[in-house]
C-alpha cells in the first residue's frame, strides 16, 4: 500500500515481499557502521525483520518505516519513515539508502514528505531524529528537514552516545502526540 508519494518516489508499507530488498539494506557497510547490525543474514530473518519491526509498528502506532521506490520503475531505493521507540517520548524520523543511491536527493525528498505527513496527517506535534554523531550526511539531511540538534542520549545504558535532534524547541516533557 503506497502511503506518500513525491515528484520521483512512493513510500509504501514494506510486506514479506521485500526480504531480499532489506537483506541487502541492512547489510550495506553504512547501514552496519552508522545504524549497526540488525543481525539478518537470511531471507527468513529479513521476513521476522519486517514483521516484528515496520508491519508490528503500523498496526500499533499507524506508521513505521517504508520502503522508497522509484516510480519510474519502482525499484526499492531505501527505507524511510517514523518509528516510536520506548526509549523516547516523541516518535523519531529514520531513513537508511542504497549507496548506489545516495546524493541524489532521494533521502531528502522521502524525509522531507515523511515529515509533513507527519505533521499534517498524523497530527504529531513533535518529531524526533537520533543519528551516529560520526554520520555527516544524515546530520546534514537533518538540518535541511528542519531539524535542531538538542542534546546528547544513550538509547539504552549499554549503547553508543547519540545525537538527538527535534523538531521544535519544546520541552520533551510535553504530552505524547496522537497516534
Amino acid at each position: 500500500m503506497t502511503v506518500i508519494e513525491t515528484e520521483r518516489l512512493a513510500l509504501r508499507e514494506l510486506g514479506a515481499d521485500d526480504a531480499a530488498f532489506i537483506l541487502g539494506l541492512l547489510n550495506e557497510p553504512s547501514f552496519l557502521r552508522y545504524i549497526g547490525d540488525k543481525g539478518v543474514r537470511t531471507l527468513d530473518d529479513a521476513r521476522r525483520y519486517i514483521a516484528d519491526g515496520p508491519a508490528d509498528s503500523y498496526r500499533r502506532n499507524g506508521f513505521g518505516l517504508y520502503r522508497v521506490e522509484l516510480k519510474k520503475t519502482g525499484d526499492p531505493i531505501g527505507i524511510c519513515g517514523l518509528v516510536k521507540r520506548d526509549s523516547l517520548p516523541h516518535p523519531d524520523i529514520g531513513f537508511a539508502f542504497l549507496e548506489s543511491h545516495w546524493s541524489k536527493g532521494y533521502a531528502l525528498e522521502s524525509a522531507s514528505a515523511v515529515m509533513a505527513h507527519g505533521r499534517e496527517t498524523l497530527g504529531l506535534g513533535r518529531i524526533l531524529a537520533i543519528t551516529d554523531p560520526a554520520n555527516a550526511r544524515s546530520i546534514r539531511l537533518l538540518e535541511k528537514i528542519g531539524l535542531h540538534f538538542e542534546r546528547l542520549a544513550r538509547l539504552r545504558h549499554d549503547a553508543i552516545v547519540l545525537r538527538v535532534y527535534s523538531s521544535d524547541g519544546s520541552d520533551s516533557t510535553r504530552a505524547a502526540p496522537r497516534t
